[in-house]
């Protein structure tokens, strides 16, 4: 009998189609795929580079390292009871080896390599795993400068130590540069998938910053943050922070960057004349978003944003190439602001840079090039010393304070987009704006 499918169904179907969303089915097959890729290829590359020929990852169940969340399996959401993994990398005999201490195979990539009935303690058997390919270093997820790569709790690392021969204690080291590298390092696949995530993020944006959601004079700020939440909802995506939306109009005073997060109000209601300011990103494959784009309330009658409002996204794009351009291999992040913030303002630009790591998490492990509240350059916790890599994203998030005379007082133009830096230097993932959003859109029938 033929199954006839709802229009309701349909419909729905045909949006997320639109919007290229994959079911849950098919983004398990690509998350283990890209996984399998990144454990037999990229794994390997980063061993020998880091100089760190066994890794070994501790986790339980709900108290997850955060390198270990990335290396689960799709259908894994979280460890089961205690979680050890065991990388091995034999460079002289080109071997690699991926082992589980764990009750189960993790994936089809990770092979379990303890049967507790011929040895019931967990620990022994890892220590017979580790003495037999005795390793010259082995890594765990301790650090004092990456949040990220220190996630061996206490006591797992209190019985790891306990349980390893006495031999071999002093071939313990930080997996720090292993970790970052593994968190921050993007594959050729990876970077296909994260052209669409970005794409996808710029049209929700895009959509929210229409007459489709805002109506001038009714719509609040807030309405419009839930919308953009709910809609990542509905097309079965995830945020990983909530969205805010601000506005800056003629007689409003610049506030501090804390506004955003504490002091801005709810409910503010959007009014023609405004500069609307968004900070969103979604979640998917993942992979994360961070994005920050403006858009202009038209006054009845205006066909464009006032001249000064797209002369200041100009200036903040003019920031934004002072800081890619200045971005090289083996560069700090310290030394990459450093460099543009003074090129900015001799340009006589009023810039403020805080571009962070952006990846497997938002706030991701890597090269931090200044905070809001570090504009002279991050401290040794935020990776102070941390070399630009290449095959890595960046959220190029920035601001520049304009004069704006009309309004008698100053403005920040906020930008964020999603920016690759490879082999060949910088671009970024899916372009960036360069032109305000008008809200409402020009229709041809208004245009004079």
């Amino acid at each position: 009998m033929k199954k006839i499918i709802p229009i309701s169904c349909l419909l729905i179907f045909l949006s997320a189609n639109a919007q290229r969303i994959l079911p849950e089915v098919e983004r398990a097959r690509v998350v283990d795929e890209i996984l399998a890729d990144r454990f037999n290829t990229l794994l390997p590359k980063l061993m020998d580079e880091t100089d760190i020929d066994m890794w070994v990852v501790i986790s339980r169940e709900y108290n997850e390292d955060p390198v270990l969340r990335t290396m689960l399996p799709a259908t894994w959401l979280n460890a089961r009871r205690r979680t050890i993994l065991l990388f091995y990398r034999d460079a002289e005999s080109n071997t690699f080896e991926k082992l589980a201490v764990a009750r189960y195979n993790v994936g089809e990539n990770i092979k379990s390599a303890w049967d507790r009935e011929k040895e019931p303690d967990q620990w022994k058997r890892l220590m017979q795993l580790i003495e037999v390919r005795n390793p010259k270093k082995i890594g765990l997820n301790f650090s004092e400068d990456f949040n990220i790569a220190d996630g061996l709790d206490k006591t797992d690392y209190e019985a790891f130590m306990d349980k390893l021969p006495k031999k071999l204690h002093k071939n313990v080291v930080s997996a720090e540069p292993l970790a970052v590298r593994w968190i921050e390092t993007r594959t050729e696949r990876e970077m296909i998938i994260y052209d669409q995530l970005v794409d996808i993020t710029h049209d929700i944006i895009a959509e929210a910053f229409s007459e489709k959601v805002i109506t001038p004079g009714i719509t609040t700020t807030t309405e419009v943050e839930w919308w953009m939440r709910q809609k990542v909802t509905d097309m079965g995506l995830e945020t990983w922070f909530h969205p805010t939306v601000d506005v800056q109009r003629s007689h409003d005073a610049l506030v501090g960057h804390l506004y955003s997060f504490s002091d801005r109000p709810d409910d503010t209601v959007i009014l023609p004349g405004d500069l609307v300011h968004c900070d969103f990103g979604i979640t998917y494959l993942r992979l994360n978003t961070d994005c920050q784009e403006l858009a202009y309330v038209l006054r009845p009658g205006e066909e464009e944003a006032p001249e000064f409002l797209r002369e200041g996204l100009k200036a903040g794009n003019k920031v934004q190439d002072f800081l890619t351009q200045n971005m090289k291999k083996g560069r700090t992040g310290n030394e990459i602001l450093a460099k543009s913030s003074q090129e900015a303002k001799a340009a006589g630009l009023r810039p403020s840079i805080y571009t962070h790591p952006l990846g497997l998490y938002g706030h991701s492990a890597g090269t931090t090039i200044g905070m809001w509240d570090s504009q002279k350059g991050v401290m040794a916790a935020d990776g102070e010393s941390y070399p630009l890599n290449p095959n890595t994203v960046y959220a190029i998030e920035l601001n520049t304070t304009i004069t704006v005379p009309e309004w008698k007082r100053d403005i920040r133009i906020m930008l964020e987009e999603a920016g690759f830096y490879g082999e060949d230097g910088f671009r970024y993932v899916n372009g960036r704006q360069t032109e305000l959003i008008l809200i409402p859109r020009v229709k041809s029938y208004q245009k004079k």
